[in-house]
């Protein structure tokens, strides 16, 4: 069977090929965005990659098209395919029939932290002999594949609120049926999509009626709009989490979130040191620790395993070290996790500076959802480079201009790299922010650090 995926190098998408490729099916693929670390991967599996989204790209007719929901009406390979009523279906409607059914999923939900915690739990699941299956919306850097079907009968999936196709606008997340849903956090996002948080609330419900009574909700203890979702109606036993709140709480030992104790419902499990920061990560870390011993894992024995966890690429990910210049790679694109990160950072590096280069890549960033947020959010960065592409249609200037002097704009990216490079000094942590490619900026940073 000759599946062709449009938008094949989006994170989901990109693990739903790897996925089909390991079932033993013939799989090609069309996008207009071929970049790191999806790309990479893609070419290493052996899958034909083609750039744009033409007619040809369908010809001859594969089996099945499977559509990414970036894909919308007027694009040139949706028509022909509408046009020729070629068989197609969406990713995670093709990932639920083909892949999920008969498996323990366990599905990672929330506005924040998703991708971290998924792949964290499938790593926590491994180390305790469950070789589970798994699709991430990243690269583990345990795993180095986004995803893979495993040979245990767990299942871990990214579970995004975000719709499902230009033909199915329920959030991909109710395709997946898990027994074991975990509900890390939820604010106002995607305002390309949801009208407002309480449109997002009754996805996230949908999301509660699927799991079974005799499954498991995993539930942060501190999220008010959560604890709204699971008054709508809960059929399913719930474990909350926290720090020094729920079921599984924390207590922090080291204040940058680097180690922490553990408790269950008052029973100390132990002590987790690991090389995350912030208090996210710890959430994170309860979240994943407390899905895994719903699937039947000794929670004493995991703790060993976070020491060895590898973070996700683009989360943090340091990409070089420059004459005492540290530079980051760092996906965070909302202002609540920019601020998170932002934070943690500040923790551990104490009163180093950090500078910020900041890409408004994502739908509500695109749109100004959240400008007024943007300039709070940056409170612990020292000085911003906020990347104002001409066709932004916000003005920036508004976000910079409440930064104090420490908010700059940059028109491009070489003119922001340029600024950068006038700016930085040794000793500075300087962190790259975007959720798409940014034109490889943090590499091109560092080798110009490097030219001197």
């Amino acid at each position: 069977m000759r599946l062709h995926i449009l938008g094949i190098c989006g994170t989901f998408m990109g693990g739903v090929a790897a996925l089909a490729r390991e079932l033993g099916l013939e799989v090609e693929g069309s996008d207009a965005n071929v970049y790191p670390p999806m790309s990479t991967q893609l070419e290493a599996l052996g899958i034909d990659l083609m750039r744009g989204y033409t007619a040809e790209h369908l010809q001859p007719a594969p089996d099945l098209v499977v559509v990414g929901n970036a894909m919308t009406r007027g694009n040139p390979a949706v028509e022909y395919m509408l046009d020729q009523s070629l068989r197609y279906i969406s990713g995670p409607q093709w990932l639920g029939e083909t892949l999920l059914a008969g498996r323990d999923v366990l599905a990672v939900a929330g506005t924040h932290g998703k991708t971290t915690t998924t792949s964290l739990l499938a790593h926590l699941l491994e180390s305790a002999g469950f070789a589970p299956g798994f699709l991430v919306g990243g690269v583990p850097g345990n795993f180095g594949v986004s995803a893979r079907l495993g040979q245990g009968k767990p299942f871990v999936i990214e579970a995004d609120e975000y719709d499902t196709a230009f033909f199915d606008k329920r959030s991909k997340f109710v395709h997946y049926r898990p027994r074991i849903a975990i509900l890390n956090n939820l604010e106002y996002d995607h305002a390309d999509i949801f009208p407002d948080v309480a449109a997002i609330q009754r996805q996230f419900h949908h999301l509660v009626r699927t799991v079974p009574g005799n499954g498991r909700l995993i539930v942060n203890a501190h999220d008010h709009f959560l604890a709204d979702v699971l008054a709508m109606g809960c059929w399913t036993p719930v474990e909350t989490f926290g720090i020094g709140r729920g079921d599984w709480q924390a207590t922090l030992i080291e204040a940058d979130g680097s180690a922490f104790t553990v408790h269950r419902r008052g029973e100390l499990i132990g002590e987790v040191r690991w090389s995350l920061l912030g208090n996210h990560s710890v959430m994170n870390a309860l979240a994943a620790l407390a899905a895994a011993t719903a699937e039947g894992a000794d929670p004493h024995a995991l703790l060993s395993a976070f020491s060895t966890f590898e973070s996700v690429k683009r989360r943090m990910e340091l990409v070089g070290e420059v004459n005492g210049v540290r530079v980051y790679d760092d996906f965070a694109h909302h202002p609540t996790a920019i601020a998170t990160t932002l934070a943690a950072l500040r923790a551990n590096v104490g009163k180093a500076r950090i500078l910020v280069a900041l890409e408004p890549r994502s739908n509500s960033m695109r749109q100004g959802a959240h400008a007024e947020a943007l300039a709070p959010s940056l409170k612990d960065a020292d000085a911003v480079v906020f990347l104002h592409r001409p066709e932004l249609p916000w003005d920036a200037g508004h976000v910079t201009a409440a930064l104090d002097g420490r908010g700059h704009t940059a028109p491009t990216v070489d003119a922001l790299i340029d600024l950068l490079e006038t700016k930085v000094q040794p000793g500075d942590q300087v962190i790259f922010m975007s959720n798409g490619g940014f034109e490889a900026a943090p590499r091109r940073f560092v080798e110009r650090l490097r030219q001197g």
